[in-house]
């Protein structure tokens, strides 16, 4: 079967023509940006503390959207009417209470950045916002604490991201096991922001699942578990509504995740069915007997030479 050219595709499925749409934006035009806003005092006092932090037109703008298709066609058609006015690198979890507290002495605005995969629209700044808005780089904050490998369990800085948490796991013959399709960009601290889900769930669980503690900075003060355990009988568990909140809630800087010894090996297969209904078929008997793999998706043919497009 001879498959056709994504341009071909695009245009038979849509009936739109590329050819306009052959280049696209060489750089950023620094005029099209808006002005950031600006606290001097919190400035001032950001100095003090000695934390990494840059004004630029590219920074700010990299750091105001995620992955939403919207956003994306306003940074290739446009411009975002408010973006970040401050991008700030903390490098611990001491350097995020410093600056949520110089945040709350000055009433500014704090939104957390991880690897920026957000499709929940949760980077874009609200354009009504008068406030000087903070974005939060966690990306400096990646190291691996500590492995228990009696317990299997390991302390990871927030910012870390999923495909270097795998390979340093990996040195020591651990894995999380948690691969969403975002795993190349998208940080630790997102996973949890976002209640992501991986790949391979129906083996290694859920980002739920694998968390075993949650240390996150709020502008009432540092919210975490006085022990790290994987279940307690007694309240509501605050790692509820942390996972999901997506940031709005504070800035999760360290988490204790659940680990596992690297696989001995690892095995891909297909099986094609006669037509999708009989697919569905299969799938629901594999739930049923719970015999799943650690992966298993059903695609139709549109889908499968969309891939081979990509």
């Amino acid at each position: 079967m001879v498959l056709p050219t994504f341009k071909e595709w695009i245009e038979k499925t849509f009936g739109a023509s590329l050819e306009h749409k052959t280049t696209s934006r060489a750089s950023l035009n620094v005029n099209d940006v808006p002005p950031s806003v600006v606290n001097e005092e919190f400035l001032q006092d950001l100095r003090a503390t000695k934390i990494s932090y840059s004004q630029d037109a590219e920074d700010r703008v990299f750091r105001a959207h995620g992955h939403c298709l919207h956003e994306i066609f306003v940074l290739r058609e446009g411009m975002f009417k408010r973006i970040p006015d401050i991008v700030v690198w903390p490098v611990c979890h001491e350097d995020v209470v410093k600056i949520v507290e110089l945040a709350c002495k000055h009433n500014l605005c704090i939104i957390p950045y991880g690897g920026g995969t957000s499709v929940s629209s949760a980077l874009e700044c609200p354009e009504e916002e008068k406030r000087m808005i903070i974005s939060l780089d966690t990306s400096q904050m990646n190291r691996i604490l500590w492995i228990d490998e009696k317990n299997l369990t390991a302390c990871v800085e927030a910012g870390i991201v999923g495909q270097d948490l795998e390979k340093q796991l990996a040195e020591s013959g651990f894995c999380t096991g948690h691969e969403p399709d975002s795993m190349e960009f998208s940080s630790l601290g997102g996973w949890v922001a976002t209640r992501a889900s991986g790949m391979k769930k129906n083996i290694y669980g859920n980002i739920e699942d694998l968390v075993i503690h949650i240390k996150m900075v709020t502008p009432r003060g540092i919210v975490e578990k006085n022990c790290q355990v994987p279940r307690m009988s007694t309240g509501p568990d605050i790692h509820h509504f942390i996972m999901g909140s997506e940031g709005t809630l504070g800035v999760v800087t360290e988490v204790t995740i659940k680990i596992r010894p690297v696989p001995e090996y690892q095995k891909y297969g297909s099986v094609v069915f006669p037509n999708f209904e009989r697919g569905v078929a299969c799938l629901r008997e594999v739930a049923k007997q719970r015999c799943a793999p650690a992966s298993i998706r059903l695609v139709d043919n549109a889908q499968f030479q969309f891939a081979f497009l990509s």
